[in-house]
């Protein structure tokens, strides 16, 4: 039976990827996320067989949210303790819309699956991952550089059940599964 990896996210027009994937600079132990893959994930769902996908497909379509410009800005790390793994950049915290979306993705994908992990939500976008190898003086330099970045905020009207293809020694490749409108 074929499984299928997924996940929930918004993703952003070209011209804002563009602007994310510009920060993009040569630092030792950096994974750079490419422009193309570039999202902020809404929910992460994990495999699934078609049968399923698909029962999640019809609870999204239920979601019900007016559509809204997010901001994109500011840049930090996670973990906020231990050792640091991903280079974000951030959106507009506290956005009423953006958590009124996760809510209801949420409250959708657990009609499907009662049992889904439901960790945290800090709503970013992934620029890097950073490898054992990184260079912690560099990073801290990275991140004074663009403490006050911002990207043109930009108007979600839909979201996407996406799929997600690991390959070893590359970037995952992923693909809009399907889209769900906003409200207008």
């Amino acid at each position: 039976m074929a499984v299928t990896r997924l996940f929930v996210a918004l993703v952003p027009p070209a011209p804002v990827r563009a602007e994310l994937a510009a920060l993009a600079a040569p630092l030792g132990g950096m994974r750079w996320t490419p422009a193309d893959n570039l999202h902020l994930t809404l929910r992460f769902i994990g495999e699934t067989t078609p049968e399923r996908q698909d029962a999640l497909a019809d609870a999204l379509r239920r979601v019900r949210v007016e559509s809204f410009v997010l901001p994109v800005g500011g840049t930090g790390l996670f973990p906020s303790r231990g050792p640091a793994k991903v280079l974000w950049a951030g959106v507009g915290h506290g956005h009423p819309r953006l958590h009124q979306l996760r809510k209801q993705v949420d409250e959708a994908l657990l009609t499907v699956d009662p049992g889904l992990a439901m960790p945290g939500f800090h709503a970013h976008f992934t620029l890097g991952r950073l490898e054992a190898n990184h260079e912690p003086k560099a990073i801290a330099r990275f991140l004074e550089r663009h403490r006050a970045f911002e990207a043109p905020p930009f108007r979600v009207a839909e979201f996407h059940l996406m799929a997600s293809e690991l390959r070893a020694g590359h970037p995952p490749a992923y693909r809009v599964v399907r889209g769900f409108p906003l409200a207008r």
